[in-house]
């Protein structure tokens, strides 16, 4: 045999008989077919779950949404709660055995002397006294009631109690023996929630501004490029402390806390309109934005329905790193004295008083708040880098 027939016989399971129909549907996988016949939404699910530092981030801040959002419930203590025999107690641990013996979730009972020189409050275990945590119960010790979201309606149930005369200091106390643990929870409230404000406030600018700067370009895309350079040459830091400076203190709780969120938005919206812009720039041009232009759809209904969707992906990723921003900003403005005052709490008013360098060294618990403030920054970073590379899952 040849060698050209072995070649031919090598290559014979090659060759199709068939006419070659172009316009021939291929058949494909049910495998196949889910992932062609899915939206971009789905895709970039698929791509997120692969993701799973972002995912389990993820399932972390919904956790502490959750938690912020029913803070009365998850605390021991009701927010204002105090205990003058404990002021500076330290953080009471759970144990589970006494000697050797299972015993369940419980806290030694706590002995204050002070320091013949320095008077100092110095607190011991006290071995002899077990006090058994109670779950899912009334309170049934003074300050328990609380006020749901300020008074909705009144209620003494909580996920974790103190034994009936004992206490439960899972973080330590204050100067004026409140619970930290308590505070660090309604606190979360306060400081999750100016970023998810301070963030919608500053999409709207950005996307406003962004998309008629973009879409229209020109003299006007000049002006607010020149607005946007003018606000981004200027010290961020400083300027949150002058601006927070001028409102005035007469204002209640709750207006200072819009103040500051606005603050917030206000100077974080640069960053955004220009990335709509540099999006805007190159997709007013395209064949659908111009079908939409001819068949007489306005500007406005062009932007906000046919260009933003288009890259809606990309602001949630944007939306997401953002976020961290605005919290950190709360915080560094309360812990200088600068945003948030009491009665309202947040992680930065709680970070207030370990301003003193001396009470940070006797009672370090009081730097407790910075904990959640890490782990919210890098739990958001993490989500949003996930978004970020699913906002593209062709790549």
């Amino acid at each position: 045999m040849s060698a050209a027939d072995t070649r031919d016989e090598r290559l014979a399971h090659f060759v199709d008989d068939a006419p070659f129909e172009p316009a021939a549907e291929v058949a494909l996988t049910p495998a196949q077919e889910r992932f062609y016949m899915a939206s971009q939404w789905k895709l970039m699910w698929w791509k997120l779950r692969r993701h799973r530092i972002a995912v389990a981030s993820g399932i972390f801040l919904l956790a502490l949404y959750v938690v912020a959002g029913f803070a009365e419930f998850f605390a021991p203590y009701e927010l204002q709660h105090r205990d003058r025999r404990f002021i500076y107690a330290p953080p009471q641990s759970i144990q589970l055995f006494h000697e050797g013996r299972f015993v369940g979730p419980f806290v030694y009972g706590m002995r204050m002397q002070r320091d013949p020189e320095t008077l100092q409050p110095l607190y011991k275990e006290d071995p002899g006294r077990i006090q058994e945590l109670r779950f899912f119960c009334a309170g049934g010790y003074r300050g328990s009631e609380y006020a749901f979201w300020g008074g909705l309606f009144e209620g003494d149930f909580h996920l974790v109690c103190p034994a009936r005369g004992g206490t439960l200091f899972l973080l330590g106390t204050d100067r004026l023996g409140r619970d930290m643990f308590s505070r660090i929870l309604y606190g979360a409230r306060v400081s999750m929630t100016i970023g998810l404000i301070g963030i919608v406030l500053s999409f709207a600018l950005g996307i406003a501004i962004g998309g008629i700067a973009g879409y229209y370009g020109g003299w006007i895309d000049n002006i607010v490029q020149r607005a946007i350079e003018v606000l981004k040459s200027f010290p961020r830091l400083p300027l949150w402390m002058a601006l927070s400076a001028s409102l005035p203190v007469v204002w209640s709780p709750i207006w200072i806390f819009f103040g500051i969120t606005i603050i917030l938005a206000m100077l974080d919206w640069p960053g955004l309109a220009r990335a709509v812009r540099s999006k805007l720039l190159s997709l007013r041009e395209e064949d659908f934005a111009v079908a939409a232009q001819l068949m007489g759809a306005r500007p406005p209904r062009i932007i906000g329905r046919h260009l933003v969707p288009s890259f809606a992906s990309h602001l949630i990723a944007s939306a997401s790193l953002a976020i961290p921003e605005m919290i950190l900003g709360e915080t560094a403005l309360s812990f200088l004295g600068l945003g948030l005052r009491p009665p309202i709490t947040s992680w930065g008013v709680l970070l207030n008083e370990a301003q003193n360098i001396q009470a940070v060294v006797l009672y370090p618990w009081l730097m407790a708040p910075m904990v959640p403030v890490i782990l919210v920054v890098l739990a958001f970073n993490f989500l949003g880098d996930g978004l970020r590379d699913a906002a593209d899952p062709y790549k």
